[in-house]
């Protein structure tokens, strides 16, 4: 059912979706409105209806179909320099972001809605003294249309405008990367308490699913593993997590004493990661727009120094929230294990492809010890953070290296030492709390 739902929102999400819909609204609200003149014609207490004749409406629709095309054709080619602007400068992978923007598809609906009414009203227009028929009713909404197309191109050169500023893209990301991080976790009651995965031995002779197509797991249905696992009494593993890529005729799970049916339905393949399970998809994403920007050819500090705050952000927000366990029980039974996303390995995405292309910059580095020294102080987790001293001090050790100045190499130094130092009076807080108790 969740694969379904992936399926369907994944389709709904296509550019040319929302524009589709808003065509086919259209064309039957032109069919309507034809239908409604026809039999019952035009009260006369609506004075605000085109009143004009046959020639009026021919020369009115044809200038509003005319314009509507024309100017959906200049949105196209302004949507398609702002695509390739963002691919060049943020990376190709951020382009699904502006493609599935409502805002672009809305604008372009707008237009090709309006031409497609517009088109299909001016058949119905007819001369002569045998039949003649004005379609008042469309001709009114075609000039309705014609004004929302005016403000529909106003507002799309300022939301295109505003849509490729890189700031804007940043904070895009990181609510999508806020929304993730409160799905993917939960509020620590207390002290956390994880059920334990058994050892590899009791794995040994299990029957072994291979998967017989490759993409990447964009869905990973647990509700469904679990329910198969306990209708047929076994133990089951999944070997692969949202994200990763599956090779064909490799192992992705494995059933003690053999595999319940229907496992492959539970696991979505598709050709690209997507937002959802996979939380580390929109991490690197604001990763892959900071390591552009630190290239030689774009050289701007600024913006990494922007994506490292936003990563501060998400993790000064997981304190006080853990990832749920990635091994289920049912009535003391075993019945699924998962791998799930680690604290250490959302810092490795985070942290490793700045650190290594910003290790020649002094602001960079020194904003990013800054970070970890910040969300150190306020992390209660001690294993979290002693992931984030291994992050200070694989920092240090790059920029020690790429820092040429004598003064930056000292701050440095003196901001290694304060993320060092916030990290062991955090440890120290903690053991005091604990004699205290």
């Amino acid at each position: 059912m969740k694969g379904a739902w992936l399926r369907l929102r994944e389709w709904t999400g296509q550019f040319w979706f929302l524009p589709a819909v808003m065509t086919a609204l259209a064309l039957l609200l032109a069919w309507a409105g034809i239908q409604l003149e026809e039999q019952y014609g035009i009260p006369d207490g609506l004075t605000w209806a085109y009143s004009g004749g046959e020639s009026g409406a021919r020369s009115l629709l044809s200038a509003v179909a005319s314009s509507a095309i024309g100017v959906a054709g200049t949105v196209f080619s302004i949507t398609i320099a702002a695509l390739s602007y963002a691919a060049g400068s943020m990376g190709p992978r951020l382009l699904d972001n502006f493609t599935r923007d409502r805002g672009n598809q809305a604008v372009l609906g707008t237009f090709i809605a309006t031409f497609a009414f517009t088109l299909f009203s001016l058949r119905s227009v007819q001369g002569g003294e045998d039949n003649p028929f004005v379609p008042h009713y469309n001709v009114t909404v075609a000039m309705g249309l014609a004004l929302a197309c005016v403000a529909a191109l106003v507002y799309f050169l300022a939301h295109v405008t505003r849509g490729i500023n890189m700031t804007a893209v940043v904070n895009l990301l990181r609510d999508d990367l806020r929304r993730a991080l409160e799905r993917a976790t939960r509020e620590t009651a207390g002290e956390s308490e994880s059920a334990a995965a058994p050892p590899e031995a009791f794995w040994a002779g299990g029957e072994v699913l291979r998967s017989p197509d490759s993409g990447y797991l964009q869905l990973l249905d647990t509700d469904a593993l679990i329910a198969a696992a306990e209708r047929e009494g076994v133990a089951l593993r999944i070997f692969v997590r949202p994200g990763d890529y599956v090779f064909p005729n490799t192992p992705v799970a494995v059933g003690v004493p053999h595999l319940p049916d229907r496992v492959l339905p539970a696991l979505a393949l598709g050709p690209r990661r997507v937002a959802g399970q996979d939380l580390e998809f929109t991490v690197r994403q604001l990763a892959e727009v900071a390591a552009r920007a630190l290239s030689p050819g774009t050289n701007d500090p600024v913006t990494a120094i922007d994506v490292i705050d936003r990563f501060g952000d998400a993790l000064c927000r997981l304190q006080g929230r853990t990832w749920p366990p990635g091994v289920h029980y049912r009535d003391h039974q075993l019945r699924l294990v998962y791998p799930v996303t680690t604290y250490a390995g959302l810092l490795d995405s985070m942290f490793h492809l700045i650190r290594q292309y910003g290790s020649d910059s002094p602001a960079v580095t020194l904003r990013l010890l800054d970070v970890l020294r910040i969300v150190a102080e306020g992390e209660p987790d001690p294993q979290r953070r002693r992931e984030l001293r291994r992050h200070a001090d694989l920092t240090v050790e790059d920029a020690r290296r790429g820092t040429k100045n004598s003064g930056d190499l000292g701050e440095l130094e003196a901001r290694y030492r304060a993320a060092l130092e916030a990290s062991w009076r955090a440890d120290e807080r903690r053991a005091d709390t604990r004699l205290s108790t």
